[in-house]
């Protein structure tokens, strides 16, 4: 029997799984805030199942999740150390060609991200004109310490913003042009970065970059002695949607922390990702694991599949307080074919601490 759990915060109609999305219409705010938020429709009869495209909240069977952990098992043996060393080696020419080949066409502009989290959506009020303004971004910048004003940085950019974002795995900006779009604060500055130079270029040539409000650059996350353009304490909001789970697990926790040392007191780190025994995990066959739970996909690009405790582990470790962590399992319907895929998604919020008064 299919049956349904209380309610969590998600989106009935985003699809995230290689390569299974293509670019489809935009919508402007007001109508991404009528969208409910995950977890609005459930499944009571297992009849009506082909009724809806989704169902949220599905919860699955003992069975279910035994015959899940089996075919990981099964399918779990990893490939030799030089292969995967090949697959690490190569990971920048893998995406650099993966984005050569779909260009724009691949996601869907992800206007649900308003609604699931609100730090994304257009400010009710812009304090850039006010001296509460200042005192913020003096504040931020410096983790609350008292350092006279010719000691900040106000030469990277975006430096003159009360309210900056910085999108990590960036793509095509996806994420990027929905926020620019939707949001006229004046004071947002909006950050984009890929491992990809093939998807930056791709953004900076789409008609709505705007570099006086955005900057897009590549980065490399996975390489904590990287340069970020922008000085530590200097961002509310880090964004990262489908991404960390491309890295290698060795290298995650020192990109969290690296990540976490740009924060504002108070700035969030949001994420979402794919959860342990998803539909895309449960599909790779033998050959195709690097190791535990680790994945090499047909076009060499690789995928992780977190639990929530090792999400909550990297975040906390790295100084951060959990807002919110939780599952959203999915039950998508293929109407025509009379198919179901089991989705299992991760969706994360966690808060630089606050440093003392």
């Amino acid at each position: 029997m299919i049956m349904a759990v209380p309610a969590v915060a998600a989106d009935s109609s985003s699809v995230e799984n290689m390569p299974e999305t293509a670019n489809g219409p935009t919508e402007d705010f007001t109508e991404a805030q009528k969208r409910p938020q995950f977890g609005t429709r459930f499944l009571t009869d297992p009849r009506q199942v082909f009724q809806h495209n989704a169902w949220d909240n599905v919860e699955w069977s003992a069975e279910q999740e035994e015959a899940a952990q089996k075919k990981v098992q099964e399918n779990g043996q990893p490939l030799p150390a030089e292969k995967q060393e090949e697959f690490d080696s190569r990971a920048n020419e893998y995406w650099n060609d993966f984005y050569t080949i779909h260009e724009n066409r691949f996601f869907k502009d992800r206007h649900w991200l308003f609604t699931e989290f609100p730090e994304l959506a257009p400010r009710q009020k812009a304090p850039h004109d006010s001296e509460e303004m200042g005192t913020a971004v003096q504040y931020g910048l410096n983790g609350g310490e008292d350092v006279p004003s010719s000691h900040i940085d106000t030469t990277f950019p975006g430096a003159s913003a009360s309210y900056r974002i910085l999108e990590v795995g960036c793509g095509v900006g996806n994420t990027v042009f929905p926020i620019l779009k939707t949001n006229n604060d004046p004071g947002l500055f909006v950050y984009g970065c890929d491992f990809s130079s093939t998807a930056v270029d791709l953004v900076k040539s789409n008609p709505e970059y705007d570099s006086s409000r955005c900057h897009a650059f590549v980065h490399d996350m996975s390489d904590a002695s990287a340069e970020y353009p922008m000085p530590d304490r200097s961002l509310d909001v880090i964004v990262l949607i489908f991404v960390l789970s491309a890295l290698h697990p060795q290298k995650m926790q020192n990109s969290i922390n690296r990540l976490a040392r740009l924060l504002k007191p108070g700035g969030v780190l949001l994420l979402r990702d794919y959860g342990r025994y998803d539909m895309a995990q449960l599909r790779f066959k033998k050959g195709r694991c690097l190791s535990e739970n680790f994945y090499v996909r047909g076009d060499g690009t690789r995928v992780y599949f977190f639990t929530q405790d090792e999400l909550h582990d990297l975040f906390s470790s790295a100084g951060l307080e959990k807002v919110q962590n939780m599952v959203d399992r999915r039950l998508q319907v293929n109407r025509g074919k009379q198919l179901t895929m089991y989705r299992v998604w991760l969706q994360c919020k966690y808060r630089k601490v606050l440093a003392p008064p």
